[in-house]
């Protein structure tokens, strides 16, 4: 594009250099001979001269204004058939100008849209009223802050059907840091979310499909040996103590599945108040005490003693004895269980480490979720439970395990 311009300056200069030339050739020529006929032709040479100097320049700024018209003709048969909704809005607000996908978007086909504000708009198109204030709210927004922004944003149109869209507003400023203009753009990502919505539900039903055989298992164990006793007494007509025992047990089982599957899935309304993290754990650890001398397990604690938090006692003990009798179930020949607490920023960190049998990596990934269980007569609902209650606190846990070396679990809880 520069060397063009230097062209069209030189051809200029040239031009004008000829012109000079032949006018003081006829001067010199009007020195010499008659002066009143050679002036008039000096003359009639200059005005011609201009004349296409005028007509050389006036092609030029032709031929720039066609490029020019054909470009932003170009430009606007793109911005025309984007898929996408884009708006261009002055300073003050004011649409300037939208492609056809926006016009149809807001009904605005037989409305001249040119020069009015959203809140204008809204008047004229009452459908969408709600939806131009948002614009405008958003508009606003866009330019308090300065950069581009990005929002989602989703609106009914009269067809009954959600549009959803993810939009880029762009201010535009002058270097006085006057408002010079907004570029709105708007993909339309209502097949997207319908798609992630679909997902969800089909994630749901998964989830609902394996709890229901998760539950199916667990309860037909207990009601296979219910039946087989009673179809057995039923046969000798005898019954006898040991056998009531057995079903009285396994029914004890099956109240205690649904026991834990209310707790798991009904919402608890557990009152939060300030409680002493290292208090519960050396409580827990007291309860654990007898259990842990019969296995020959050693409890060690060590850390910070005064971890403050905001939550349910009752629920953090309960986290704390899933959390350890795990440990001491992973160490049939015995060991040491270190617990330790510490304080970073504003977060208190708690772990629990065995020397237990390890966890394998594949099953590492399944840990916490409901019915897997790595014990024998495990129900696989404890761990599922010390999830729901560690979030209930804003807090996470980790599970890191090697093989035959052992396991840690470290939990983070916000500071009270």
């Amino acid at each position: 594009m520069t060397n063009i311009k230097n062209l069209r300056s030189n051809r200029f200069w040239i031009v004008y250099i000829l012109l000079l030339f032949a006018f003081l050739s006829l001067s010199l020529l009007v020195m010499m001979f008659d002066w009143d006929k050679l002036l008039s032709i000096a003359l009639l040479i200059l005005s011609i001269g201009m004349l296409i100097f005028f007509v050389y320049r006036i092609s030029l700024f032709y031929k720039e204004f066609c490029k020019l018209e054909e470009e932003e003709e170009q430009w606007s048969a793109l911005i025309h058939f984007m898929p996408d909704f884009v708006c261009f809005k002055d300073g003050q607000g004011k649409w300037i100008k939208v492609n056809e996908f926006g016009r149809k978007l807001y009904q605005l086909e037989n409305i001249d849209y040119y020069g009015k504000t959203d809140l204008e708009l809204g008047e004229l198109s009452p459908f969408f009223k709600n939806d131009f204030n948002s614009c405008y709210t958003s508009d606003e927004n866009a330019w308090n802050k300065g950069t581009l922004l990005r929002v989602e944003e989703s609106f009914a149109i009269p067809s009954g059907d959600i549009k959803s869209f993810d939009v880029l507003k762009i201010p535009l400023f002058y270097p006085n840091g006057k408002r010079k203009g907004l570029l709105t753009i708007g993909r339309d990502i209502s097949q997207q979310k319908t798609a992630e919505s679909m997902l969800l539900k089909r994630e749901k039903l998964s989830v609902v499909g394996e709890l229901a055989a998760g539950i199916a298992h667990e309860i037909r164990n207990p009601l296979t040996s219910i039946k087989g006793l009673t179809q057995l007494m039923h046969e000798s007509q005898n019954v006898t103590d040991e056998y009531v025992k057995v079903m009285i047990s396994e029914i004890d089982r099956i109240n205690q599945i649904a026991s834990e599957l209310l707790a798991l899935s009904k919402p608890q309304s557990r009152k939060h108040n300030q409680v002493a993290l290292t208090d519960i754990l050396r409580y827990v650890m007291n309860i654990m005490e007898p259990e842990a001398l019969l296995r020959e397990v050693e409890l060690e604690f060590k850390g910070a003693e005064h971890c403050q938090i905001e939550g349910d006692r009752n629920g953090l003990i309960q986290v704390f004895i899933n959390l350890f009798k795990n440990s001491m179930d992973a160490m049939p020949d015995g060991g040491i269980i270190t617990i330790s607490s510490e304080i970073i920023g504003n977060k208190a960190f708690i772990s629990i480490s065995d020397q237990g049998i390890g966890i394998p990596p594949e099953r590492l990934k399944k840990i916490g979720e409901p019915f897997f269980t790595l014990k024998e007569k495990g129900m696989g609902l404890g761990l599922t439970i010390s999830h729901k209650i560690i979030q209930e606190h804003r807090g996470t846990i980790d599970f890191q395990s090697t093989e035959n070396v052992g396991t840690k679990v470290t939990m983070t809880f916000p500071l009270g």
